[in-house]
């Protein structure tokens, strides 16, 4: 199922692209957190490098991205209240690796993207850890207006596992800080259907409001990277999202938590003719 949605994804995708004739542009990013978050829920507890490659296609009015992400446990987990994705065993264990691809393109003052990417955990079965078992995919939506605040709208559905829906809204302002920026965001999340459905994987412990994660971030740039140092304040509001750590009677439950980190991202116009001096 999976190598059927992603390539499915990936023909389609293709297609749209074959008219192109602009340049493509390859771009990676490379970020280490204190934590890995995911929609407000907490899969590790310790420091994670999370890497992102990407190759982006205009095509016409629109751009087709394909990519992959990745999650790797940095640390060695060896106590009793650590959440570690991958078990812990070892330092530096990759964890997770998300394919993904997505066609974007511009209607008036917004942007419209949609997508699909897969879940996929390669650590074994007895790890005590997210693996094969927890594998899946999703199809997305987004929509970005370029107004101010910048509102922006994303949906996924999960067409595998949990058959179910997930929703962010989230706003954003930039404030000029000499020759840098401070961004501020508000982000809320929704579940409709991605809570537990009899004995299947679940994302949350209930349907509705998940969280809200207030972040600052600063970008700057040095030469052709640009670095973005970012922190998050997180409201939790279901139960998944609550657990921080694990205890000798269950799991730990606070309404707020804390990560942070940085991330360097650099891009290149592919084939790009040089200026002839």
């Amino acid at each position: 199922m999976r190598a059927f949605v992603v390539g499915a994804s990936l023909m389609a995708l293709a297609a749209v692209a074959e008219p192109a004739t602009a340049q493509a542009t390859l771009g990676w990013d490379a970020a280490v957190f204190s934590s890995y978050d995911s929609r407000g829920t907490r899969l590790t507890n310790k420091p994670v490098f999370q890497p992102d490659i990407y190759v982006t296609i205009p095509a016409g009015g629109a751009s087709v991205t394909v990519g992959g992400w990745a999650n790797i446990d940095i640390a060695k987990y060896d106590g009793s209240s650590d959440i570690s994705e991958s078990g812990g065993a070892s330092a530096f264990n990759f964890a997770e690796f998300d394919p993904w691809a997505e066609v974007s393109f511009g209607a008036g003052p917004a942007t419209l993207t949609a997508g699909a990417t897969a879940y996929i955990y390669p650590n074994s079965k007895n790890c005590g850890c997210l693996n094969s078992d927890y594998n899946t995919e999703e199809i997305y939506g987004k929509i970005a207006l370029g107004v101010p605040l910048s509102p922006k709208l994303a949906a996924w559905y999960d067409i595998d596992k949990l058959k179910g829906l997930y929703l962010e809204g989230s706003v954003c302002n930039g404030i000029p800080l000499c020759a840098d920026t401070l961004t501020l965001g508000a982000l809320g999340g929704y579940s409709a259907g991605q809570g537990p459905k009899g004995t299947e994987n679940a994302n949350f412990a209930d349907d509705g409001f998940t969280h809200l994660d207030l972040s600052a971030a600063v970008g700057f740039t040095a030469g052709p990277l640009s670095i973005s140092p970012s922190f998050h304040f997180v409201v939790n509001n279901d139960d998944a999202t609550k657990i921080t750590k694990l205890s000798s009677t269950g799991v730990v439950l606070k309404d707020t938590k804390f990560w942070g980190g940085v991330t360097i991202s650099w891009s290149k116009v592919l084939g790009a003719k040089e200026e002839k001096k």
